[in-house]
């Protein structure tokens, strides 16, 4: 169990971490440094909240991943078991769909015009890598349990 800790916190630091977390910064100029330096206006509070739900579904999907899968976030350590409780039950990509969610809240937040455009880049790699490498890798592993997953449930939402 420690093994599989210590797996899924370096790729969480390493995958959402990364994409969510140090591009976004280094797109922005860092300006997470000045955050309380004004007074915050809508946009900032709804940024927050959008970013926050993302960030909450985020890490409850990396342990539910962990826990009832067995497995990390990484699609080089995938899953022992085809997750389908919780919030599985709403969106088969709900990790996605928590990191853009991260995305969109702090494209909001800081109103940048770059992360806006990166986020939607990011969607559209997360698309393309969903429907021709782990669609295809997951009905190989879980196949019949994973179609029928499919007809239940959306990709997105």
């Amino acid at each position: 169990m420690f093994s599989l800790f210590i797996r899924n916190l370096f790729f969480t630091i390493l995958q959402p971490g990364l994409v969510a977390g140090l591009i976004p910064l280094w797109i922005t100029g860092f300006r997470i440094n000045n955050l309380f330096d004004k007074v915050w206006q809508l946009h900032h509070f709804i940024g927050t909240i959008i970013f926050l739900i993302g960030f909450v579904i985020m890490i409850w999907c990396i342990i539910n991943i962990a826990v009832k899968g067995r497995g990390t976030l990484s699609p080089i350590d995938p899953t022992k078991r085809l997750v389908v409780a919780g919030i599985y039950k709403f969106s088969r990509n709900p990790m996605y769909v928590g990191v853009t969610l991260i995305l969109i809240g702090q494209s909001a937040h800081f109103q940048s015009v770059e992360l806006w455009i990166y986020s939607l880049f990011v969607f559209i790699t997360f698309n393309i890598f969903i429907i021709f490498v782990e669609e295809p890798r997951l009905r190989k592993d879980f196949g019949e349990e994973y179609r029928r997953y499919c007809k239940k449930v959306r990709r997105w939402i």
